[in-house]
């Protein structure tokens, strides 16, 4: 990409990938018709909305966005084929506790990359609550059969902080009409829960810990679907990179365990502030502005954050390549079981484009300095990496090719052509 000199204006970002898959399901499982706006039109967001399809559940547009006819909690019907998850563990692991609760059998399939990511995680806890599963491979990935039926309560002490996991258990009860709780060592995303309690579901959350009491069922709810933080983060750093220069990000989700990233970028030395504030669905929302400094600084950023800002690590790693000093990011082991392994991966990336940068077990030290930086970027299909380094080779000076670009339609389509906007 050739370099970009100026960043000025208004980016709009697409909605927030989480709370669009939640909302999906959770109209699917609500008695009535949900009307949903804002939704991230995305393959990871297809993916669950063609998984909910051949379960039975009618998706059709309507004139904000598209409605969701719900068939109430345990009302999916047997699918007629193996439910296709493409390239999103959302999916497959939220969908997993869904379907634990259904008296039928259903196969959980992906692509490459998705069958490759751990289920155990999901499986484990859902096997105690009384949930049978048949796994492929080394039975630790897709192709996954789920043998549905009764299931019982659970109190889960969870070794990591997994939204994906504590979802799993939560609609695992929320369908079997039973009681559980999650406990995690620090706090991870809170959608669900918030989500839940805004349609009438009895939700206790103490500490780290979240209760779902007995539902025997779900309100519809029209939602919007306000933009993604994840998706945000990489405007926030380009403007970060640019001294002098403020970009808006407008209706952005600001939900306290997604804002880790904006907390950090401070630290580092850039103007970030929240205006507008105001609040959909239980979530709240804000315009984020954000402002460039004349140099950046480097931080440590170590496990207790890691939950509010596990996807932004990999533009974090490229804000830190042109900070002054040393960046140590630890405690983000779960980054070798994302998309792709993204310690390896940025590191090496980083390395490639000239960059002095050093992997380790749980995270990444990085040496940031102002040289120009040139290479090819090898994404390994992964969207974060290819939009995060996409960053740095906007700014002048660089010279940077990415390479598979287009793999940023899982969840940000229009990212290289916003990118060239705010020129």
């Amino acid at each position: 990409m050739t370099g970009i000199a100026s960043i000025r204006g208004v980016v709009r970002v697409p909605g927030d990938k989480s709370i669009s898959h939640r909302s999906l399901i959770l109209a699917a499982l609500s008695d009535g018709t949900s009307h949903i706006s804002g939704l991230l039109r995305s393959a990871d967001i297809d993916s669950t909305a063609s998984v909910l399809s051949a379960l039975g559940v009618r998706i059709e547009p309507d004139k904000e966005g598209i409605a969701v006819h719900g068939r109430g909690l345990r009302g999916l019907l047997v699918p007629k084929r193996p439910l296709d998850c493409g390239n999103s563990g959302t999916t497959a692991r939220l969908m997993a506790g869904v379907l634990a609760a259904h008296p039928f059998d259903s196969t959980l399939i992906g692509d490459a990359s998705l069958s490759r990511r751990p289920m155990r995680r999901v499986t484990e806890p859902l096997g105690q609550m009384g949930a049978h599963f048949t796994m492929a491979g080394d039975g630790d990935g897709l192709p996954l059969t789920i043998h549905g039926g009764t299931l019982g309560s659970i109190g889960w002490n969870s070794p990591t902080a997994s939204a994906q996991v504590k979802s799993a258990i939560l609609l695992a009860a929320l369908n079997a009409q039973v009681s559980a709780s999650v406990t995690e060592p620090a706090r991870s995303r809170d959608h669900t829960e918030r989500m839940l309690a805004a349609r009438g579901i009895p939700i206790v959350v103490d500490g780290e810990s979240v209760s779902i009491g007995v539902a025997r069922s779900m309100r519809a709810m029209d939602t919007h679907v306000p933009g993604d933080p994840s998706s945000a983060a990489f405007f926030v750093a380009l403007a970060a990179l640019v001294p002098g220069r403020t970009l808006d990000m407008p209706d952005v989700c600001v939900n306290p365990t997604r804002t880790g990233f904006l907390d950090v970028v401070q630290r580092m030395g850039a103007v970030v502030s929240l205006l507008d504030a105001s609040d959909e669905g239980g979530e709240p929302t804000a315009t984020i502005r954000a402002t460039g400094t004349d140099s950046l600084r480097s931080v440590n950023v170590g496990a207790a954050e890691m939950p509010s800002m596990i996807d932004e690590v990999p533009v974090l790693a490229c804000l830190a390549a042109r900070a002054e000093g040393e960046t140590v990011i630890s405690g983000a082991a779960e980054l070798r079981v994302k998309e792709s392994d993204r310690i390896s991966a940025v590191v090496r990336n980083l390395q490639t484009i000239g960059v002095d940068a050093e992997e380790r077990p749980d995270g990444m030290a990085i040496r940031g300095s102002l040289a120009p930086l040139s290479g090819r970027i090898e994404t390994h299909g992964d969207h974060r990496i290819a939009m995060a380094f996409g960053v740095l080779g906007a700014l002048p000076g660089n010279e940077i090719d990415i390479v598979g670009p287009e793999c940023v339609s899982v969840s940000y389509p229009s990212f290289w052509s916003d990118l060239r906007r705010v020129a």
